[in-house]
């Protein structure tokens, strides 16, 4: 009777600890209970893990999958690729800021009387309210509307769409940023990887054409041609080479390559 009476202590002993396990897990910020899931999306909390690689790398990457989106955005609303994608690297730290990765927002729009999906993000000020996108594309949609709907940036679309300097620092000046240095960093950006190239009548995406040959005066060496979007760093990449090797190869002193121009390939 009293080893019957000890199984039985035991078992309910450990069942209370289980409860009370599970209890204190649910409080932990991450919320399981499927009520609390919509759409299949992620629970709260738990976010994709950042994508490995270089800074460099996220950024080909997003370049890679969003460049078509700002082009399309561009053909509708005349606002430059480059300017729509240098923003959208800046203001989602190349698609992995928490913000994006939570509510597809590459662009940190706030709420501003925003009916649809909300997020809230610590920013300028705690948890303030942020709008949520179910893909990217309407993240990208509402960025153009954002602009062209608002007087205050109406004096951009009388820019050339071409003027990517123009747009950087107009945006500036209508009041979309307030970091002095917003224009620079934009500028910046749009240099250092050539997103101008994505501001062409032709889609980069459409011309990037791998071509090669072997040159004269370089004994079996590989040669390829420069085509619209193509980047010092996005050529090295797919020749398994450092940006550095390929400058040395080519005496390079800058990162500055221009459309038609022969690189050679092979160190």
């Amino acid at each position: 009777m009293k080893v019957a009476f000890k199984i039985f202590t035991l078992v309910l002993l450990t069942f209370t600890v289980s409860c009370g396990t599970s209890k204190k897990a649910s409080k932990g910020g991450e919320v399981t209970s499927k009520e609390h899931r919509t759409n299949g999306e992620r629970p709260a909390g738990r976010l994709p893990a950042p994508t490995p690689g270089t800074y460099q790398d996220k950024v080909a990457r997003y370049i890679e999958l969003y460049a078509p989106m700002a082009q399309e955005e561009m053909e509708l609303y005349k606002i430059p690729a480059s300017i729509t994608l240098a923003q959208g690297i800046l203001e989602s730290g190349a698609g992995e800021g928490e913000l994006t990765r939570r509510a597809n927002n590459h662009f940190g729009i706030k709420c501003h009387g925003w009916t649809g999906g909300k997020v809230y993000h610590d920013d300028d000020r705690s948890q303030e309210c942020f709008r949520k996108y179910k893909d990217p594309k309407y993240s990208f949609r509402d960025h153009s509307l954002f602009l062209a709907e608002r007087k205050r940036y109406a004096a951009l679309f009388e820019l050339d769409p071409y003027d990517y300097k123009g747009w950087a620092h107009g945006l500036r000046a209508a009041g979309y940023a307030t970091d002095r240095r917003y224009p620079e960093k934009l500028i910046s950006i749009i240099e250092r990887y050539q997103l101008h190239l994505y501001d062409g009548d032709t889609p980069a995406r459409q011309v990037v054409v791998y071509t090669e040959s072997t040159t004269s005066g370089n004994s079996g060496g590989r040669a390829y041609t420069v085509q619209q979007g193509d980047t010092l760093y996005s050529i090295a990449k797919r020749h398994n080479l450092s940006v550095e090797q390929l400058q040395k190869i080519n005496n390079l002193k800058g990162t500055n390559i221009g459309i038609g121009q022969t690189l050679l390939v092979t160190p």
